[in-house]
């Protein structure tokens, strides 16, 4: 059968509609605004301290005063949350994390400095071990260096209910423990947290991608050149991260996060289809210095190619976006 002359060239030319600025903007399929935006914060103890990230040009540690200046900003721009990675010192690690769960912990104290100077910025915390502990793994270990999951489980619950009862909204387990999302929730209901939000990082990859994020926290000197691969996920898998996230949910996630973010788009698109929950991402570290690189190089345009990787994230499917860009990005939307 012949096709319909309506179907072939010239009558149907895709180019019409890519013609003109406003019919590109009606037929825009995504969008990114202001409220798609997570801005990441590195903390240090101390005041009116700043300290330059060498592998993050442009992103600082920051004492809580200066926070609560960037947190102004970030208001006024209409940034809707941050997520708060606390920088230990040295003399405050240990074998059995007990700095994770300190009712006057760097991250605690944070919290409640945010939430007591801006109530309406959401505050979302790290769940994990590893800026705690004296190697550097998300959770304490046997004698073989193995991480044990049970125990860790129970000390994540300590920090996760710390957190909560300091006023953070969203309560963000990144460590990859099996059961512990079950076990933060019980935890939270049975001590009258009915509101925290818990953001599971469902589907975290051993990704070689997290490298300056460690230099950040302090964490990749403890490391000593061992890796996370018995907890985070393979990279070359699919089908389990779908299997993760499906767990998550079950014991009472709110949100699921996939981590590496441009690497594993797929994912994020999966997931988004598979479950329609909220679905969050992260551009972390070692993608956001790979595009400054470049940038700070000449090889590519700041605004255009730093926009376009976000828009990447909104067409994958993913409701939000951790970035480190994000205040860039909120100022030349408001300039739009």
């Amino acid at each position: 059968m012949a096709q319909s002359g309506l179907d072939l060239f010239p009558y149907t030319r895709m180019r019409r509609m890519r013609r003109s600025d406003f019919s590109r903007r009606l037929m825009a399929e995504n969008q990114l605004t202001v409220n798609d935006l997570i801005f990441p914060v590195f903390v240090l103890e101390g005041k009116n301290r700043r300290e330059a990230i060498e592998s993050m040009p442009g992103i600082e540690r920051l004492s809580i005063d200066l926070l609560l200046d960037e947190a102004k900003e970030l208001v006024e721009l209409g940034v809707p949350a941050v997520a708060i990675f606390p920088v230990t010192p040295s003399d405050k690690k240990s074998l059995h994390a007990e700095e994770a769960y300190s009712e006057d912990g760097l991250a605690q104290r944070t919290v409640r400095a945010l939430k007591e100077a801006f109530p309406e910025l959401g505050v979302i915390t790290d769940v994990a071990l590893d800026p705690f502990t004296t190697h550097g793994q998300d959770g304490i270990i046997d004698d073989e260096g193995y991480v044990i999951n049970d125990v860790t489980t129970e000390i994540l619950v300590k920090q996760a209910l710390s957190h909560a009862q300091a006023g953070a909204d969203v309560v963000a387990p990144s460590d990859m423990m099996d059961g512990r999302i079950g076990a933060i929730r019980e935890a939270l209901e049975a001590d009258g947290h009915i509101h925290t939000r818990i953001m599971a990082y469902s589907a975290k990859y051993a990704s070689s991608y997290y490298g300056p994020f460690r230099d950040a926290v302090g964490s990749a000197g403890n490391l000593k050149g061992a890796d996370k691969k018995t907890y985070q996920m393979d990279p070359a898998n699919s089908d389990e991260a779908i299997r993760e996230v499906a767990l998550d949910l079950q014991e009472g996630a709110d949100m699921v996060m996939v981590k590496p973010g441009m690497p594993y788009l797929d994912i994020v698109r999966r997931v988004k289809d598979e479950f329609g929950v909220p679905t969050f991402a992260y551009q972390v570290s070692g993608e956001y210095a790979m595009h400054k690189a470049a940038i700070d190089n000449g090889w590519l345009s700041e605004e255009a190619t730093i926009m376009e990787s976000l828009l990447a994230f909104k067409r994958a499917g993913a409701d939000g976006i951790l970035t480190y860009f994000a205040k860039q990005a909120a100022q030349w939307l408001q300039n739009k």
